[in-house]
């Protein structure tokens, strides 16, 4: 599995406080399966989670350089998660903030209740600048659960969804859960990643997931949402 959503550069944000806890969830990672990590920091703009870009690059060094002594395999790379502002684009144009591996995906958050009425324009803006917008989580958002037709509408924009494997073992709650579902039916999930936070976490959890998925989208779907597509971001 190659994980483009989760909170493990250590120090910046709501996720990892350290560099030595960091290591131990790489650790499991590594043995749960997963190959590859674009690490993303929450950046919103004016509030504690403001981390820049060149300090993020110098704790991603640090933390390679820590895993790869305690003979971690895991390949490493740095993105964020951006909370939704009329600034991303002048924000990526200074690098304060980081696309998903250098390319031209970035991972967008909205606000988890109520609504954020400017959205749609801002989205369309960084797409006409080349960007591809990937939005996080879209089953978490209280108004896509309350209409569905705003996730109909951003995937018809060309708009990304990624979704996170532990809404479907019903961690954020049953309406999160049968958001998701609903999307995958409607095959408009373009990736599932972890949004991994700390150490405490049921890996096991994740082989639920899956066959939950397997409800709704076939094998090769499922590979598709946490391999390949997520392959193009990092090859």
């Amino acid at each position: 599995m190659i994980d483009i959503h989760n909170h493990l550069l250590y120090g910046v944000d709501d996720g990892s406080k350290s560099l030595e806890l960091s290591i131990e969830v790489l650790k499991d990672l590594e043995t749960a399966g997963i190959t590859d990590i674009i690490l993303t920091p929450h950046y919103i703009p004016y509030s504690n989670y403001s981390n820049p870009r060149s300090d993020n690059l110098e704790r991603l060094e640090k933390l390679k350089r820590e895993a790869k002594r305690n003979n971690i395999s895991i390949n490493l790379y740095l993105g964020n998660e951006i909370f939704i502002d009329d600034s991303i684009y002048d924000l990526l144009e200074k690098n304060v903030i980081s696309s998903l591996n250098n390319t031209n995906y970035i991972l967008v958050e909205l606000p988890m209740s109520g609504d954020f009425s400017g959205y749609q324009e801002i989205f369309k803006f960084l797409m006409s600048k080349g960007y591809k917008v990937v939005l996080a989580h879209p089953e978490r958002y209280l108004s896509f659960q309350e209409d569905y037709r705003k996730a109909i509408e951003l995937d018809e924009m060309g708009v990304y969804f990624q979704s996170n494997l532990d809404s479907l073992v019903g961690k954020y709650g049953p309406r999160a859960e049968e958001l998701i579902k609903r999307l995958l039916r409607d095959n408009r999930i373009s990736f599932l990643a972890t949004d991994i936070h700390q150490k405490k976490h049921d890996y096991d959890k994740w082989k639920e997931a899956k066959n939950i998925a397997l409800e709704y989208v076939t094998e090769e779907v499922f590979n598709a949402l946490v391999k390949e597509n997520p392959s193009m971001l990092i090859y």
